[in-house]
């Protein structure tokens, strides 16, 4: 199924996605706890789901909002140990200014997920039927949250790991080095009930605006 919008109605929609990611990066409505002891975003579905309805440039811009948000949360609010890595206005632990290429932890991925969910999601709607178009939509979902945390997670490890073990040990962290099997188990307690979300609210939401579209393109229609 694909959407309608105007211009005007696809810029109006990439500011009403641009502000749900806004809310939930600076409220705790963003970070939803689990039964491992830690919290998991849900700031990337909104990216996911504006980037299937209004296609891949506009799910850019809305992943550039993503990490925008990232950055200034990173830059100051957050009390993250990892804050560094998101922000190049924090200073690396153990020097005096901070990295350039927390920029490309910040926005690199969020971008590609804003890019890569709606290219999945046409990948899908071609190979399977109409009928099976929410799980196009939940396999969307997956891929594109699964995108968010496993680039952000690799660039945190092979870019980061060591000034991140070095700030850990400096706090006292007990187990501070940094090691693949702790990103592998962010990955788990993290990464899964992340994607499991996805799967979830991703199909309820695009449905409903896919109802919405079809109804704005049939009274346009009869109007002439």
């Amino acid at each position: 199924m694909t959407t309608n919008w105007s211009k005007t109605q696809r810029i109006a929609l990439t500011g009403m996605f641009g502000a749900i990611i806004f809310l939930l990066t600076f409220t705790p409505l963003g970070f939803l706890p689990t039964p491992f002891g830690i919290s998991v975003t849900i700031v990337h579905i909104p990216v996911i789901i504006g980037a299937i309805i209004l296609g891949p440039k506009y799910g850019a811009i809305l992943g550039f909002m993503f990490g925008m948000a990232s950055f200034i949360f990173a830059s100051t609010l957050s009390v993250m140990l990892s804050a560094f890595i998101f922000t190049p206005l924090r200073p690396v632990p153990g020097t005096d200014s901070g990295s350039p290429w927390a920029l490309l932890v910040a926005f690199g991925p969020r971008i590609l997920v804003g890019i890569v969910a709606p290219l999945v999601y046409y990948g899908m709607k071609k190979i399977l039927p109409a009928k099976l178009d929410t799980m196009s939509l939940a396999v969307a979902g997956i891929i594109g949250s699964a995108t968010n945390t496993l680039l952000v997670l690799h660039l945190m490890y092979f870019m980061f790991r060591e000034p991140w073990s070095y700030g850990r040990a400096a706090a006292g962290v007990e187990g501070a080095q940094i090691t693949y099997t702790f990103i592998a188990g962010m990955i788990f307690t993290g990464g899964i009930p992340e994607a499991i979300a996805a799967a979830i609210i991703v199909p309820a939401v695009c449905v409903a605006l896919f109802a919405v579209s079809k109804r704005l393109t049939s009274t346009r229609t009869a109007r002439g």
